[in-house]
């Protein structure tokens, strides 16, 4: 096999894709975490056995990562030995052997944001096939080449303007994603998005406080 085609090979290993049915069985893979909370389940709890209460005194750092940001809340997703981790409008790729960055990615932050009441934080991506999904802080759901870190699509969810932001993990389904919504502290109205993870078209929303007309805005009276 000639030297350019082993390159490719491992390069195609390397980032391997993440389909649907692998975060499903993500409890068949202890050395990756594919989602937020290690499986749909959020158990958050990983079944590998090397580190234990016998050996953890001995634990010594092999690398360390310093994030560009102040405020860091992440939950990093790892898939087939690279580390994906998000700062505030910002994400990397990693090589857990080393902590190397394979690429970084990165978006400006309006000049006139403000959180209100919380840390600009981000708690981290979600990956399905060969994407990794951002939530920034000005409310966009982005999605990011799984191999090289390229922005393939932005879709603006809401207007930070208004008091909206975005620090959540965004939630990988079957051909969407998922998004929730920040800023209570302004008194915004909340909501839950789902979005094509292919193309970033919105494909439903769902109020988490009725309006006008619908179910259950009787029981919100007055300024309430």
């Amino acid at each position: 096999m000639r030297l350019i085609e082993i390159l490719v090979c491992f390069q195609a290993l390397a980032f391997g894709q993440v389909p649907f049915e692998r975060i499903l069985n993500a409890d068949k893979e202890p050395g990756n975490w594919l989602t937020y909370s290690w499986n749909y389940q959020g158990h958050r709890f990983s079944p590998l056995t090397e580190i234990t209460t016998q050996n953890v005194a001995s634990l010594k750092v092999k690398w360390a990562y310093q994030f560009p940001d102040a405020h860091n809340e992440v939950s990093p997703i790892v898939v087939d030995e690279i580390m994906y981790v998000t700062g505030p409008n910002s994400a990397e790729a990693l090589d857990i052997h080393t902590g190397r960055t394979l690429w970084r990615w990165k978006r400006s932050l309006p000049s006139d944001y403000r959180s209100v009441g919380f840390n600009p934080v981000s708690r981290g991506p979600a990956v399905l096939d060969d994407k990794l999904y951002v939530a920034t802080l000005d409310c966009y759901l982005v999605a990011l080449d799984l191999k090289s870190g390229t922005e393939r699509w932005a879709s603006k969810v809401a207007d930070y303007k208004s008091g909206y932001s975005m620090t959540m993990a965004p939630l990988a389904i079957p051909g969407k994603v998922v998004v929730g919504i920040s800023g209570g502290e302004a008194g915004i109205r909340g909501f839950i998005d789902a979005y094509d993870a292919k193309t970033g078209n919105r494909v439903w929303r769902f109020w988490t406080i009725p309006g006008p007309g619908e179910p259950g805005h009787d029981t919100w009276a007055g300024e309430s």
